[in-house]
């Protein structure tokens, strides 16, 4: 099986991904959808990364040099390129809005016949957010009615893919990131009841979807109750805030860089009481599912599609992700409600065995390009 995979090589859900498909003895290739310094070092080693300026061999700053004197459609040349010369099985394009868009102009450049079986996962707010957007909504219909198959992380995209006209094949329905080892959980995971925990975890990100300075604000109005908790902010997009933040209320901020190991971060969520997650547009947050495995109490805005995932109110708290006064009210019952968090850890922990677990979730995943590749065969 040689399956290569248009995709942002430079990030840790292609890597995640990507590793599901390691030890079978497939090619994997990914190519650079955008410009990106080099590959994820979570990628497996088996997996070959393409760009337009011929890889990732280069040194980072000699990489971006050479990308910036690219002339405008190197990179669809080179992917066309490459598409001929491996001739894959499968192409599987992850995100829409680069990786999607891409493949699609490469198959009107080479044309449908004898084009590989096409994959297209979109991630986030791909569908949901850029649907809405008169300039991304005409392509976006392309790209879906140019690809033989759909796979998603929610059942919401599943819905929206068929009212943007996808007629094709729909895949399994699966974590974009993949699944969570069992064993890693628990070894990771705090033997402490969550209730006891004295931290609190917030994605740090604010712009145009996230909005971590709702919930710096939420916190600070409930202040009274962080006593002895510290505050772990993954992201550095508002220091200054969170900095500030500590001088006010006393409470310790400690920042998380972002490219922190997946198995550092399954760590800081499993020593968590809650973890906060605030956008105006997602899909199923990858932070979401890691504190919801790791006994952390998720308050999460209610834009994406995690009620496919949890019930509110017993198994998280849903809170709009502008309002700084509902995601208080969320934050003030999550720190002091005992029994809900502890009944939600353990809830939430069945989530392994039922639709998470790494091996299950990696054997529908594996199946998925069977199912692909046989279509060119037939």
């Amino acid at each position: 099986m040689r399956v290569l995979f248009v995709a942002p090589a430079g990030s840790v859900h292609t890597a995640r991904w990507i590793s599901q498909l390691a030890g079978q003895g497939w090619e994997l290739h990914v190519f650079s959808s955008f410009d990106a310094a080099g590959a994820h070092p979570a990628l497996p080693a088996e997996a070959k990364v393409h760009g337009a300026s011929g890889g990732n061999s280069l040194p980072a700053r000699a990489l971006r040099r050479a990308r910036r004197l690219l002339r405008p459609g190197a990179r669809l040349d080179a992917l066309g390129r490459l598409i001929q010369e491996l001739k894959p099985d499968v192409i599987h394009s992850l995100e829409i809005q680069h990786g999607g868009y891409l493949t699609l102009d490469a198959k009107k450049r080479l044309g449908a016949a004898g084009f590989p079986p096409w994959i297209v996962t979109p991630w986030g707010s791909d569908i949901s957010r850029f649907g809405k957007s008169t300039e991304h909504a005409p392509l976006i219909r392309q790209t879906l009615a140019n690809c033989d198959f759909y796979q998603c992380e929610c059942e919401r995209d599943v819905r929206l893919g068929r009212e943007f006209g996808f007629r094709g094949v729909v895949l399994p329905v699966i974590p974009a990131t993949g699944g969570f080892a069992v064993e890693e959980v628990r070894r990771l995971r705090s033997p402490m009841a969550p209730s006891k925990r004295r931290r609190i975890m917030l994605k740090g990100y604010q712009g145009w979807a996230g909005r971590a300075l709702v919930a710096l604000k939420a916190l600070e109005s409930c202040a009274e109750l962080l006593k002895d908790f510290e505050l772990l902010v993954y992201v550095s997009e508002i220091s200054s805030e969170a900095r500030r933040f500590h001088e006010r209320t006393g409470v310790p901020v400690i920042f998380v860089p972002k490219g922190t190991p997946h198995e550092e971060m399954l760590r800081l969520h499993g020593t968590s009481r809650v973890s906060i997650g605030l956008s105006v547009s997602d899909g199923v947050p990858s932070s979401f599912l890691e504190a919801a495995v790791m006994g952390s109490f998720p308050v999460q805005s209610d834009t994406g599609a995690c009620d496919e995932w949890l019930e509110n109110g017993k198994g998280c708290l849903f809170v709009s992700a502008e309002d700084p006064r509902a995601v208080a009210v969320a934050l003030r019952r999550a720190l002091t409600d005992d029994a809900l968090v502890d009944a939600a850890a353990a809830a939430n922990a069945a989530l392994l065995e039922d639709r998470m677990e790494a091996g299950k979730v990696a054997a529908a995943a594996r199946a998925m390009y069977g199912r692909a590749a046989a279509r060119r065969i037939s």
